[in-house]
């Protein structure tokens, strides 16, 4: 028996606003979309999606910290786009001994920590 992973998820209340926030201004590449769900990384052996929160137990888990690092080349770049797109920082970008960081929230209050390594 083989397992492996498939794809994480976090809930969202809205897919337009979804789309906006991980497409335009993270810049996330889809790799598939319907009502309910966007993927992305396309082409990654494990993906990454956005789902509608359409059940009780879904909308608890909707606007929380998720515990997803979302690895970033050019981290400052991405930070300065994101703060003049409007998105929230929970933890500003700051420098440690083992890299850069930051923590976003999308538009649902679901956070993120963005890493340079």
């Amino acid at each position: 028996m083989t397992v492996s992973m498939k794809n994480v998820v976090v809930f969202v209340t809205d897919l337009a606003k979804a789309q906006r926030f991980y497409c335009e201004l993270l810049g996330l590449p889809v790799a598939g979309q319907s009502e309910m769900i966007m993927e992305f990384f396309p082409g990654a052996p494990t993906t990454f999606g956005v789902s509608l929160a359409l059940h009780d137990d879904a909308r608890r888990l909707v606007g929380r910290h998720t515990g997803i690092s979302l690895q970033v080349e050019g981290i400052e770049q991405l930070c300065e786009s994101l703060r003049a797109g409007g998105v929230t920082f929970v933890e500003p970008l700051e420098s440690s001994p083992w890299g850069k960081m930051a923590v976003i929230a999308d538009f649902d209050g679901n956070q993120f920590a963005l890493v340079d390594r």
